[in-house]
């Protein structure tokens, strides 16, 4: 067929045309995927991958970032000892056995579960006894909680919670048991809070931290009438805190009576592995189960715990999940397996022990402390140490301190307790800083408060802590105590000393671990509150700043970054031979100067602009009477010009200056005499400010003089006349000769009569009660 040429030339048009378009769009797309590609991959997937070096580049980038990291976290990465490689190899092996094939693998993590579980049961005395490993310290209990349900609900495999409903479980564990763990199980068991029951420890006889037996013997018999099922009991072998060990004999015996399963953990356990163990803790092999953890008694990093039990059926051991049925999950053992292997039985019970002797060590030492009450259950094998700074009330008190011990509440042992809380909290902090070797910590009692704790079972295999660090935490600590009684003396005289100061606002934050919080107070004329509050702001800030450029001991801060209160000065610890007085005196001194100032800057634009509105009037007034005095022609440009030609007006200059003391105008007149005169006033001296002291070489700010009162003797007495003898040779300016004028004659024999009356004055105060420094100071100043 023919084509028309039109139509032909268009359809060749038409295709190349669409071929323009669909190559620019699949331009666009590949572009689009390219951008798609730098942009929304992370950089370390572009491309082909990285090499192995650079990956191990960035994770230690990672571990130690670009800053040095502090001591105690390098030292902790430099004390994983050939133990901890072990520990990490058998993690690498799992993963590598793990692609073997089923049969041979089966064999091979038989062999391995088998040979801890048996080596672990007779390390710590556990007969008979299976294991489970679990990455959760917390998981072994929650486990044994399901094998006992499953074995005290027989139809709870096909009834579920409906068993559970018609006969509600109970477990009972310490009201010392860490926090957080009651709940946990319930969360986990899928049980109502209702079914944990905290059992209260001894409030009357015996160890504060551990549990009332007989108050748990009355609880259960109560839920047995209720109708309830007593399910498990949790006990500990060295509570989380103090480290006690409940009476596990007894609740043993309890336990056998109403059919309940007995679990027992805590740090104690590890001293079964010792030849010596005291019978409070051996009473645990006993148990139903009990939770290991070796990893921080024995350093070794990411090794399982370990939760050994005692049961007959395997097939509810499996319905509960303590066993299983995939070799995979048995491999959690190798790393255990292979450190257990490098340390031997020498080596694992070495470790124990020298934790032991840490304690002990420390122990000894802080008996002959004073101001340091310790909280020790057995002090002849506690592997925990617990002390607080307290400071015994004084013979003046005791009796009203008693009478008030009836009332829980009274609001002066409750302040008292949030202090010693305070400064322990401090305490405890301060030394974890200067040594820590030693892993000490902070931790909180129900009954004791806020004190330090020494765990070193938990700490000092990965810290590496040695009998020179204990050494250490004791002189840190020595040297802490004075500044502890010597701050908490003073704070009293603090308080009252700021009461008792115009300006000053004491502010009472029990908090605050120092001498106490202070706030200079802004004088209010009628300004609102939000203006008030800015220029309180900026006083209180003012003031810090001017305090911590004092040469001083003292710390000043805004306070704690949070819970602190807002526009403060907050003073830190001092030590004995601060002046409180020159302190409040300072404060309040420097805080009156900032106001003054601030008040002059703030009225200086106001007066400013007075005197401008003042000069202003008097330039109009001055121009409307030159006008009257010149007359009307010599106004006229032309006439004036020839008139002033001819007859010249004389006029006086009439100049004025502004006075910024005074606010107002003054006239220059006076000015241009006393120039011409050539005499003018001298401008007079510039004051000196009266806080500043007479102070000895070297002595920091708000110190007692060394010629304190407390110190000054007879004999101090003597050797200031010496020295004033001494001055007399060194300087015979200052005494009249013939060749001296009558002024410095006359100045000599005042500087004699002071010199002889301050002389006079300690001779005869000298068999009396000390003098005033500060008045003899003021009568030796230089005239």
């Amino acid at each position: 067929k023919m084509v028309d040429p039109t139509l032909a030339e268009m359809g060749k048009n038409l295709n190349e045309a669409m071929k323009m378009l669909e190559d620019n769009q699949r331009k666009v797309e590949e572009e689009n995927e390219k951008k798609y590609a730098r942009k929304d991959i992370p950089g370390p997937l572009q491309g082909s991958g990285q090499d192995m070096v650079s990956i191990l580049q960035l994770v230690q980038n990672l571990m130690h970032g670009e800053e040095e990291e502090e001591t105690s976290q390098s030292y902790r990465l430099q004390n994983v000892g050939e133990q901890g490689h072990m520990a990490l190899l058998g993690h690498s092996l799992a993963a590598y056995i793990s692609v073997l094939d089923r049969e041979r693998l089966r064999k091979l993590t038989t062999r391995i579960l088998s040979d801890t579980t048996l080596w672990l049961c007779r390390l710590f005395r556990y007969e008979n006894g299976s294991a489970y490993y679990h990455e959760d310290d917390r998981e072994g209990l929650l486990k044994i909680c399901r094998l006992v349900i499953h074995t005290r609900y027989e139809d709870y495999t096909l009834e579920g919670f409906n068993v559970l409903y018609t006969k509600q479980p109970v477990i009972y564990i310490s009201s010392a048991a860490r926090t957080g763990l009651g709940q946990a199980l319930c969360n986990q068991l899928g049980l109502p809070l209702s079914c944990m029951c905290r059992v209260p420890c001894n409030t009357m006889f015996g160890s504060q931290h551990q549990m009332d037996v007989a108050l748990l013997d009355r609880v259960i018999k109560d839920d047995v009438e209720s109708g309830k099922l007593p399910l498990l009991l949790v006990a500990n072998a060295g509570t989380p805190g103090a480290g006690h060990t409940d009476k596990l004999g007894r609740l043993k015996e309890l336990c056998e009576q109403y059919k309940m399963w007995l679990h027992v953990e805590g740090v104690n356990l590890a001293t079964l592995a010792l030849g010596y163990v005291s019978s409070s803790v051996l009473a645990a092999t006993k148990c139903d189960s009990m939770t290991l953890t070796l990893g921080s008694w024995l350093g070794l990093p990411a090794v399982p715990a370990v939760t050994l039990y005692r049961h007959e059926d395997p097939s509810l051991s499996l319905a509960a999940g303590l066993t299983s049925s995939q070799p995979v999950e048995k491999l959690r053992a190798l790393p255990l397996w292979l450190s257990l292997q490098y340390l031997g039985h020498d080596g694992i019970v070495e470790r124990i022990k020298h934790a032991s002797q840490l304690s002990q060590r420390l122990l000894e030492n802080l008996k002959n402390l004073d101001f340091i009450k310790t909280s020790v259950e057995d002090e002849l094998s506690s592997p925990v140490v617990v002390f607080k700074f307290f400071q015994e009330y004084s013979n003046r008190d005791q009796t009203s301190h008693a009478a008030q011990a009836s009332t829980i509440q009274h609001p002066i042992i409750s302040n008292e307790r949030h202090i010693y809380d305070t400064f322990n909290q401090w305490l405890g902090e301060q030394l974890a800083q200067l040594v820590p070797a030693s892993g000490v910590d902070v931790v909180e009692l129900e009954d004791e408060g806020t004190c330090v704790r020494f765990s070193p079972l938990m700490t000092s295999a990965v810290l590496g802590t040695e009998i020179q660090d204990i050494d250490q935490l004791v002189d840190c600590l020595k040297m802490k105590i004075p500044v502890l009684t010597s701050t908490l003396q003073l704070r009293e005289e603090f308080e009252q000393e700021v009461r008792r100061t115009v300006g000053l606002l004491y502010i009472e934050d029990l908090g605050w671990p120092g001498l106490g919080v202070v706030r200079y107070n802004y004088h209010s004329d009628g300004k609102n509150d939000d203006k008030q509050e800015k220029e309180l702001e900026k006083i209180n800030t003012e003031l810090l700043k001017k305090l911590n450029e004092l040469e001083s001991d003292l710390t000043f801060s805004l306070g704690p970054e949070f819970g602190g209160q807002k526009n403060c000065v907050y003073i830190g610890m001092v030590t004995e031979d601060l002046d409180v007085s020159e302190l409040v005196e300072t404060i309040a001194a420097t805080g009156r100067e900032i106001e003054e100032n601030s008040r002059l800057l703030e009225n200086m634009t106001e007066v400013v602009r007075k005197g401008i509105q003042e000069a202003q009037l008097q330039l109009q007034k001055a121009n409307e009477e030159r006008l009257l005095e010149e007359g009307l022609l010599r106004q006229i440009p032309v006439v004036g010009s020839v008139l002033n030609w001819f007859s010249p007006f004389q006029a006086s200059p009439k100049g004025r200056t502004f006075n910024l003391t005074a606010g107002s105008l003054e006239s220059t007149e006076s000015m241009y005499v006393s120039k011409a005169q050539g005499t003018g006033s001298t401008p007079p001296p510039t004051p000196t400010s009266s806080l500043a002291k007479q102070r000895l070489p070297g002595q920091k700010a708000f110190k007692r003089s060394l010629r304190s009162c407390d110190g000054f003797s007879e004999t101090s007495s003597i050797s200031h006349c010496d020295d004033l003898d001494k001055m007399d040779q060194r300087s015979p300016n200052l005494f009249p000769s013939q060749e001296q004028g009558p002024l410095e004659m006359e100045r000599a024999e005042e500087h004699k009569e002071v010199m002889q009356a301050v002389t006079d004055t300690e001779e005869i105060d000298s068999d009396k009660s000390p003098p005033d420094c500060s008045k003899v100071e003021d009568q030796v100043s230089p005239r």
